[in-house]
């Protein structure tokens, strides 16, 4: 097929330009307007040939303004999410950026466009439908990852299906042990008793503030809640990752240790019957995702975003695209 020149608003670190490399599609340029200069950063070193155009408000608006043939984004969902605050205003600046893509599709009509943003109030995607002229498909990312991520698609682009659903869960991309994770025993410090509710263990509320997601911890036969930008104080995703059991040690004295595994699993129970002791519930630990597991769960390539600090990392993976949705829907390029 014949190369495309790409626009990418809001690009982020580029996980636009690595989904059309998964679906594919071969690319002439690929444009990014982007402002954050570490998303810059993991992308110019990912892509060096990606031509950055700054800011996009001045996107068309200046003589180097690039002619492409297709538009992909997802605006600042901040304005139209059913978590903001203020509840789908289009006053909010940051909801106002749609409306630059709106601009820049109309001036520059390119054979092809999609639009990503999160689940909202029928009344707010309607507006949305009405602007770029067709109606979204709804999709989770828990087809195609091991994260239950709900988004919506508008585009033009033909044959659009749902993803088949690979099966994939936490267990499948966890990393194994690692001696800079920290773990915390799940019922430490907690006045409420730890349960099990549909996958999730509740720690509850005694350390962890905030919304009921952040003191949940997730069992790795499961998926992972949808990933954010949020970063830091106990608010990254959290998963069941071992037990405390009793072993005898060498000189005859009971010690408790950590058993861990990365599929949660203890070690193997032995015929000895004073090495096995049973797991209570009580006694597991629990870790936030690391930054690995999180590109993973975006199905970016590993170490994908590493330049930059974790903290960096997790802010831009969490408002990126997950990469094998994006590359489904512009399969459909090729097909046409």
């Amino acid at each position: 097929m014949t190369e495309l020149d790409v626009l990418s608003l809001y690009d982020g670190c580029s996980m636009g330009r690595v989904a059309l490399e998964r679906a594919g599609i071969p690319v002439k340029q690929y444009y990014a307007s982007e402002i954050d200069p570490y998303s810059i950063k993991v992308s110019q070193k990912n892509y060096p040939d990606i031509i950055h155009v700054g800011d996009v408000t001045y996107v068309g608006k200046t003589n180097d303004s690039p002619n492409f043939d297709l538009l992909i984004g997802g605006s600042p969902c901040q304005g139209f999410s059913f978590a903001s605050k203020g509840r789908l205003n289009f006053d909010d600046p940051r909801s106002k950026l749609f409306f630059q893509y709106v601009r820049i599709l109309k001036e520059f009509k390119p054979k092809y466009f999609l639009f990503e943003n999160v689940r909202m109030k029928q009344e707010c995607q309607d507006i949305i439908s009405e602007y770029l002229g067709v109606k979204p498909i709804a999709i989770n990312s828990g087809l195609v990852s091991a994260q239950n991520r709900y988004r919506l698609y508008w585009t033009n682009i033909p044959n659009v299906t749902q993803p088949d659903d690979k099966g994939i869960v936490l267990e499948d991309i966890v990393e194994m042990d690692n001696p800079n994770f920290k773990y915390r025993k799940l019922k430490e410090h907690y006045p409420n008793k730890v349960h099990n509710e549909g996958g999730c263990y509740q720690v509850g509320k005694a350390d962890i503030n905030g919304h009921d997601i952040l003191k949940r911890v997730y069992d790795v036969k499961g998926k992972s809640p949808t990933l954010n930008a949020m970063t830091g104080g106990n608010r990254e995703p959290k998963i069941l990752c071992g037990a405390w059991r009793g072993r005898y040690t060498d000189t005859g004295s009971t010690e408790q240790r950590l058993e861990i595994r990365a599929n949660g699993k203890t070690n193997a129970l032995t015929t000895v019957q004073k090495d096995n002791v049973a797991i209570d519930i009580d006694n597991l630990r629990w870790r936030a995702l690391s930054c690995l597991e999180m590109e993973r769960l975006q199905t970016l390539p590993d170490n994908y975003t590493y330049w930059c600090s974790n903290t960096q990392r997790k802010k831009m993976i969490g408002n990126g695209f997950t990469v094998d949705v994006i590359a489904h829907l512009l399969k459909g390029i090729k097909d046409e």
